[in-house]
């Protein structure tokens, strides 16, 4: 790890304590929430070597969650120069470049780009939802694109993650729980198949506002419905399991 990082206009330095990395963030352009953290728990790595891609990357919060579980190859993907450029510095600062990648372009260009099934694991913290109005792109545009459908679709997303992992790889994906039959719906138009779904709850006894779901590229019909995650408690903290992913506390 170096001992220095050089920060730009609003940026801070984070820690990922679970991890015991530090992330470089800016509250007017990207911050990542608990979905990526989620996300990079939730799917299956292999442990010791591998080709990892993760799609929408932000500022790589989430190859370096995945660097910590798997000794493999990581690349992350991201539109956004901005963006791109923050994982960058954060990816020198933890000293992670020997395995840690980050390509600035469109997903819907990656398959030609990196090649056709060259990975074993794709995840994809997408943007959510539709193409907001312009008056809030106009507002800040580094968060609109983040969020919304502007630059790419879930049909994108989920077409490019088909066409780049291998036959029998894995592909995970977080989402809103809204958009459930049309993720299942895309997934097996593009040869993904369904395999487990976690549904993420603020509290006990609210509906579920995340949903997390991994398929594998032509794989056989048989679907898992994991037990659910609960975030706060009564008291209106991170409940036990919440706490072991942030902050890696038994």
């Amino acid at each position: 790890m170096v001992e220095v990082v050089e920060l730009k206009e609003d940026e801070r330095l984070d820690y990922l304590l679970a991890e015991n990395l530090r992330i470089i963030q800016s509250p007017s352009v990207f911050a990542f929430s608990l979905d990526a953290v989620l996300l990079a728990r939730f799917v299956y790595v292999p442990i010791q070597k591998g080709n990892l891609l993760d799609l929408c990357s932000g500022n790589g919060v989430i190859p370096l969650f995945l660097s910590a579980r798997t000794k493999g190859n990581i690349t992350g993907v991201e539109i956004q120069e901005r963006l791109y450029d923050m994982a960058v510095r954060s990816i020198q600062y933890n000293g992670l470049e020997d395995r840690l990648h980050m390509v600035h372009g469109d997903l819907k260009e990656m398959p030609k780009q990196l090649g056709y099934g060259k990975y074993d694991v794709v995840t994809c913290n997408p943007p959510y939802f539709t193409t907001p109005p312009k008056s809030e792109i106009n507002f800040n545009e580094h968060l609109a694109i983040a969020r919304h459908e502007i630059l790419c679709t879930l049909e994108d997303a989920i077409k490019s993650a088909s066409d780049l992992v291998r036959q029998g790889g894995k592909v995970a994906f977080v989402h809103r729980p809204g958009r459930l039959i049309d993720i299942i719906t895309l997934m097996r138009q593009y040869r993904l198949e369904p395999k487990r779904i976690r549904f993420v709850y603020p509290k006990a006894g609210k509906d579920a506002n995340t949903l997390l779901i991994e398929a594998i590229k032509d794989g056989s019909p048989d679907l898992k419905i994991e037990q659910p995650l609960i975030v706060y408690n009564e008291k209106d903290e991170y409940t036990k399991e919440v706490r072991e992913i942030l902050y890696g506390e038994s």
